[in-house]
């Protein structure tokens, strides 16, 4: 096993001269598509755009015990909403049984898998005080029959691997560092990186694209790739990507951090800002851009510029970006995203009370304040409610102030008689604020308070004219009442 698979390693992985790449993304359907993954899939359908090559989905879903369909078809829906529809697949592991099968007898064949029955508990009993972890080759030279039991791969005694990365450079694993690793369990199902190997040889894949958490398997995967297809046998280029982390500069976990692809999507952040977003945690633009059209990302990005650190995952970042997305929209297209976020098991009003024409009218205001879709409904439920949903904050923050029911009198009298325009109901305001010796935003609090429950929203006298005069009356009072006034 000399070359690139072991010995020296002066061999760079090599493939068919002028054959566009191939290249793939093979997610495990055990939970959600966590963001690092969704990352790497993003990295490999930009590299196969960029050189005009093919991106291919395989599901890794031998693990029967922890696979489940709706995770498949979560990591198809999530993929496609990013915009990234595979050229070919998903194909299936557990519909290749069959390659898996041929590729074990071969090795086994070859005299480089060996049958091994010690358990967990015995191999630890005896590796306590080694200096060595891992597998201590027990079994290596007991000639056991394979039936019913593990096969181990017989990793070279002497010699080194030598993994070729695209990101990294060349990364050096000494053969007695490796332990001789488990590639078919007892059951006869195969590891993760036996059923690898055959399907990358198989699709003729040209580069591996994935997370730098891989990187310790990979020299196993070239010693089975050079056993599997001989001496000069033609291997992938590797590209190990860098591992996404938190605040704390920990690596994203599922336990503890916000990393579901659908959890973004539900939430109301838009597809293409989330895309832009992923494709900048490693790589950036040459040109410094950070707002980028895919036809932008692809025309630019190369594997060679993707940097090896950490990348921050700051989710502050991903919603300025989604602000900045939702800003760029014309009303038309905000009002159609939006759409979901209205419907009738989303909303706290009655279906019947919506009204499209006043949603319309507010939406510019909205779009220019939202950060997500999901906050749409919060933004606009005082138009269609009989009563604004009251804040309890927002209450007893002008509830406390001495001079509110003064305001919302004042208020009643003022919007009795004033023309109703956002215009005219700015001007009469900030006269009332005037004649009362304060500022127009002390004026405006106890009002938006009552009118809309919240001290946050669409600008207010934009607000008060679609909700019309009767309405804002009858919640000024209605407020002035809650404060112990008299009614009027």
């Amino acid at each position: 096993m000399a070359g690139a698979a072991g010995g020296t390693g002066d061999t760079a992985p090599a493939h068919a001269p002028g054959a566009p790449p191939r290249v793939r993304f093979a997610p495990s359907p055990t939970g959600f598509l966590h963001v690092g993954s969704a990352r790497a899939a993003l990295y490999n359908w930009l590299f196969a755009r960029h050189t005009a090559g093919t991106f291919v989905l395989r599901i890794e879903d031998t693990d029967t015990e922890r696979n489940r369909e709706e995770w498949v078809e979560g990591i198809v829906s999530s993929l496609s909403w990013l915009g990234m529809e595979p050229d070919e697949g998903p194909y299936r592991q557990s519909e290749r049984t069959d390659a898996y099968q041929r590729a074990i007898d071969t090795l086994w064949e070859a005299g480089v898998l060996y049958a091994c029955e010690c358990t967990r508990e015995e191999v630890e009993a005896r590796t306590k005080g080694n200096a060595t972890p891992g597998y201590d080759g027990f079994c290596r030279d007991r000639g056991l029959a394979r039936q019913g039991r593990a096969l181990r791969f017989k990793v070279p005694r002497e010699g080194t691997t030598v993994v070729h990365d695209l990101i990294r450079g060349d990364v050096t694993f000494a053969h007695d560092a490796l332990e001789d690793f488990v590639v078919v369990k007892s059951s006869g199902a195969p590891l993760f990186v036996l059923a690898n190997v055959v399907d990358d040889i198989a699709m003729d894949i040209t580069h591996v694209i994935r997370g730098e958490d891989l990187l310790p398997s990979t020299p196993k995967g070239l010693l089975l790739w050079s056993a599997l297809e001989g001496e000069g046998a033609t291997l992938p280029a590797f590209a190990h990507l860098p591992l996404l982390v938190n605040e704390r500069r920990q690596k994203l976990s599922k336990r503890r951090d916000d990393v579901a692809v659908e959890s973004y999507r539900e939430r109301g952040y838009l597809a293409a800002a989330v895309r832009n977003y992923l494709a900048l945690l490693g790589w950036s633009d040459p040109a410094g851009r950070e707002i980028l059209t895919v036809e932008e990302m692809v025309a630019s990005f190369e594997l060679s510029e993707v940097n090896h650190a950490p990348a921050f995952f700051d989710l502050k970042k991903l919603e300025w970006m989604n602000k900045e997305y939702l800003k760029a929209m014309s009303v038309d297209e905000f009002v159609e995203a939006a759409r979901p976020w209205l419907a009738p098991d989303r909303v706290p009003w009655p279906p019947e009370r919506f009204d499209e024409r006043a949603f319309r009218t507010m939406a510019p205001y909205v779009q220019e304040r939202i950060a997500v879709l999901g906050e749409v409904p919060s933004m606009v439920d005082f138009l269609f409610l009989e009563e604004p949903i009251m804040d309890k904050g927002s209450w007893t923050s002008v509830a406390g102030d001495e001079g509110t029911r003064a305001v919302l009198d004042a208020a009643l009298d003022t919007y009795a008689a004033c023309e109703w325009s956002a215009e005219a109901l700015h001007r009469a305001t900030q006269a009332l604020a005037d004649s009362m010796g304060r500022k127009l935003n002390k004026i405006q609090a106890p009002i938006r308070v009552a009118v809309t429950g919240r001290r946050v929203g669409p600008p207010l006298f934009q607000s008060l004219e679609v909700l019309g005069r009767e309405a804002v009356l009858e919640r000024l009072r209605a407020a002035r009442d809650r404060l112990g006034g008299t009614t009027g």
